[in-house]
């Protein structure tokens, strides 16, 4: 909150289990989000529920209904400066999910993805934009590789962010497939997936979340290629055990080729970034910790490590310049598991992002103690349903692809 306003943004939540709102639907297609502008966190990305602003700072209170009828209501109160308004970050602290949308991060890419989509006009409209802001034919190398092309930094993330959101236009089109989105109340996506969850939350356009993700991708390979680094995924070992793993690889290396967790997947299943030092004796370790086995992974450095630090600086501008709005449902960060309201948060844990541990563990664990139902999968690859399922055996999740 900035000093000089004199007011501070309330949320308060007062109980109100016997009303009931419909919430409009979500919209025909993602490629109507680059219209859509929204300072408040309204469900619909058809309607807007604009603060009204004045020359002088004004208090309004406007009521928003959160997707499950059975949850209290929820009164926000804003504090508008001009055209800005502040929105309180706990908006969504207390969520309730039912239903959610998963999206897969770097590593899901396969070649042949993307081909249903050529059928579908909404998503192959998406792909010819891509082309457009990335200047060569995605659709292409998705469809047809090379794999090598596929598999790089730079084309395989935002070949996957447009395939994911081609596999949500897919999906609209199956038998009951605009209702099931509309009653959709939490996304998240695994590392890279983030942003194409929130892009499916209407908190940044289609083509301002493939700008990102091509800088992030770009920023990311060229952070790699400044330092000799690796990831291994560390398989049949608690994540203490791992890091017990990791503390005693760190003694046999320098500084510069030191370790960390990166990714906690799911138990018995962590990633872990670094010096090729320092991963190669986790690799000759990992044996005698009991681990079941390592696996190298196909990336081109440590990422979610201090490695990635020199990607910061470029993400923090590039976000600085890009529009994000209040998400429309929760959005559960990669960073802290929890989920943001806040425009301006959303930008600094996006760019921390890339230097900090991914929490999926925590996330799923959070969401399926909190009563989630259903969830689905959506892009290419089976990767998340596997995690999910190791989680919870009972959990129900959908693949969609595209």
């Amino acid at each position: 909150m900035h000093s000089h306003l004199h007011r501070s943004l309330i949320l308060r939540t007062l109980s109100s289990s016997s009303s009931r709102f419909a919430l409009p639907p979500f919209p025909n297609s993602l490629s109507t989000m680059a219209s859509s502008s929204l300072t408040l966190p309204s469900i619909s990305l058809r309607k807007q529920l604009p603060f009204n602003a004045s020359s002088s700072d004004s208090l309004r209170i406007r009521s928003l209904r959160l997707r499950n009828p059975d949850r209290s209501r929820v009164f926000m109160t804003s504090v508008s400066v001009g055209s800005q308004a502040l929105v309180n970050d706990s908006l969504f602290s207390d969520y309730n999910p039912t239903s959610a949308f998963l999206f897969p991060g770097q590593g899901a890419q396969a070649v042949g993805m993307g081909k249903e989509a050529q059928n579908v006009p909404a998503a192959a409209e998406l792909y010819k934009k891509a082309n457009d802001i990335l200047g060569f034919d995605l659709l292409d190398i998705c469809v047809n590789g090379p794999k090598e092309k596929l598999d790089s930094t730079v084309i395989s993330q935002p070949a996957i962010y447009v395939t994911s959101l081609a596999a949500v236009e897919l999906f609209r089109l199956r038998d009951g497939g605009q209702q099931i989105i509309d009653s959709v109340d939490v996304t998240c996506g695994l590392s890279l997936g983030e942003y194409t969850a929130l892009a499916f939350a209407g908190a940044f356009s289609f083509e301002d979340g493939l700008k990102l993700v091509k800088l992030r991708g770009e920023a990311m390979q060229e952070a790699a290629d400044a330092a000799k680094s690796a990831m291994v995924s560390v398989i049949g070992l608690d994540s203490e055990k791992v890091q017990q793993l990791c503390d005693a690889a760190n003694q046999e290396v320098d500084e510069a080729d030191k370790v960390q967790i990166a990714n906690y997947l799911c138990p018995g299943n962590y990633a872990v970034s670094g010096g090729v030092k320092g991963v190669e004796a986790v690799e000759a370790k990992a044996k005698s910790f009991k681990a079941r086995m390592t696996v190298r992974l196909a990336v081109a450095g440590a990422f979610h490590t201090s490695f990635m630090e020199p990607a910061v600086s470029r993400l923090e501008a590039a976000l600085a310049a890009t529009e994000i709005r209040t998400p429309k449902i929760p959005v559960i960060s990669n960073v802290d598991a929890q989920p943001h309201a806040d425009p301006d948060t959303i930008k600094k844990i996006l760019a921390r992002q890339v230097t900090s541990p991914v929490q999926w563990e925590t996330t799923v664990k959070t969401l399926l103690t909190k009563g989630l139902k259903k969830s689905y999968e959506l892009g290419p690859g089976k990767v998340i349903a596997g995690i999910v399922k190791r989680m919870d055996k009972s959990a129900v999740i959908e693949n969609v692809g595209a």
